[in-house]
């Protein structure tokens, strides 16, 4: 059985039910999805630890803050892991708080 895991990644015109794709191995089960904010990716969570995530890693997009709401709406049934930038090139060098709060 393979282990399932998702990639969280943040775009303010991201809809997690269009932007979104499985990549399966004969190891693994990644699911990719994008959000367009903070509050759109804990729902994302939520939702794909209903399905049997076992672990989830966020795009350098995250900042603190993001980082600690995603593990607040696992509520730590699930390690998140985070791609770090303090200010993210993408985002126009700024902290994704900054721009997704």
């Amino acid at each position: 059985m393979a282990f399932k895991t998702a990639f969280i990644f943040l775009a303010p015109d991201a809809r997690p039910d269009k932007n979104k794709s499985v990549i399966f191995t004969p190891t693994m089960e990644l699911h990719i999805v994008g959000a367009k904010n903070y509050d759109d990716a804990c729902e994302v969570v939520k939702e794909l630890v209903n399905q049997g995530i076992g672990a989830i890693e966020l795009c350098g997009g995250f900042g603190n803050v993001g980082v600690g709401k995603i593990s607040d709406a696992v509520e730590h049934k699930v390690p998140v892991g985070v791609v770090r930038f303090d200010i993210h090139p993408g985002l126009g060098d700024r902290s994704g708080d900054e721009f997704f709060l």
